[in-house]
């Protein structure tokens, strides 16, 4: 069964955020759009990558209202080694949750239960908590940062114009389609 459009389940997490601990929580996210970007461990190859990648358009995401979450299933303490100690990952100013009880991989069902370690799973979540965007992939596939910002703007667009749907390779401007029967096999 797929997760779009179900509610996040309930979660509660340490992050470390702009040189601090901190607390996250499911009701955090309330009101608000939110990306969690959910990864195998600190300390490997593709990963950084990823979040570097994060980083370099984290203004472009905060400029849309959304709040980005890494997870793994290391600790905080260890997020906080990895930012200390990687160029890439010191650029990061979204928080990193920690999952060390799996509980956040499995709610979002990315976690490889044998490994302890999540597949890389990113998931667009609306401000009522609902997930509009999911994207589950083998770990050996690094992502791309521009495309989901693109996927984002297209799910808010969606979400503020009712009947409107964005077509392939949709960017903000572009023409949109409203489905109705006079558009069958005319596109």
């Amino acid at each position: 069964m797929s997760l779009i459009n179900t509610t996040i389940k309930p979660f509660k997490s340490t992050a470390y955020h702009n040189g601090k601990f901190v607390p996250v929580a499911n009701e955090d996210l309330a009101g608000k759009w939110s990306v969690f970007v959910f990864y195998p461990a600190d300390f490997t190859f593709v990963c950084p990558t990823e979040l570097g990648d994060l980083a370099d358009h984290y203004e472009e995401f905060k400029k849309l209202g959304v709040e980005i979450y890494s997870v793994s299933t290391d600790t905080h303490f260890t997020h906080k080694a990895w930012h200390d100690t990687s160029d890439t990952i010191a650029k990061i100013q979204y928080p990193m949750l920690a999952d060390p009880t799996l509980q956040i991989s499995r709610n979002f069902e990315v976690l490889i239960e044998e490994e302890g370690l999540a597949l890389r799973g990113t998931f667009v979540v609306n401000p009522a908590g609902e997930i509009k965007v999911m994207e589950v992939h083998d770990n050996g596939i690094g992502r791309d940062a521009k495309e989901l910002l693109r996927k984002v703007q297209a799910a808010q667009y969606v979400a503020n114009h009712p009947g409107e749907v964005c077509p392939a390779k949709w960017t903000p401007g572009a023409e949109t389609l409203t489905p109705s029967l006079d558009l069958v096999g005319k596109i």
